[in-house]
């Protein structure tokens, strides 16, 4: 069965700053990030405990080509993405979001 996944408001900003970066370091660059991040949101609504928790009940999936972890919580009825953060980021700072 195929979750519903909800997006934070924050969220849609981690991933409107990241793209509007790698976009300035090359043309086409934020569209495909943001494509990655697209297909990672569709591969947890597929299998939602396939990713290691990594605090209480968010786990995280890796983007394969960019440094950026997606946290999420699987609820009864959907996945909320708390963040989407780049890998050299304090750790802490999604927990904040919870």
């Amino acid at each position: 069965m195929t979750l519903e996944v909800r997006l934070r408001p924050e969220v849609e900003l981690d991933l409107a700053d990241a793209a509007f970066w790698y976009e300035g370091q090359q043309k086409g660059l934020g569209r495909q990030f943001l494509t990655e991040a697209l297909a990672v949101f569709s591969a947890i609504a597929e299998t939602p405990q396939l990713h290691p928790v990594v605090h209480r009940n968010t786990r995280r999936a890796l983007l394969r080509r960019f440094p950026f972890g997606v946290y999420y919580q699987v609820e009864t009825a959907a996945i909320v993405v708390v963040a989407v953060m780049h890998g050299s980021r304090n750790p802490d700072r999604w927990k904040e979001r919870e």
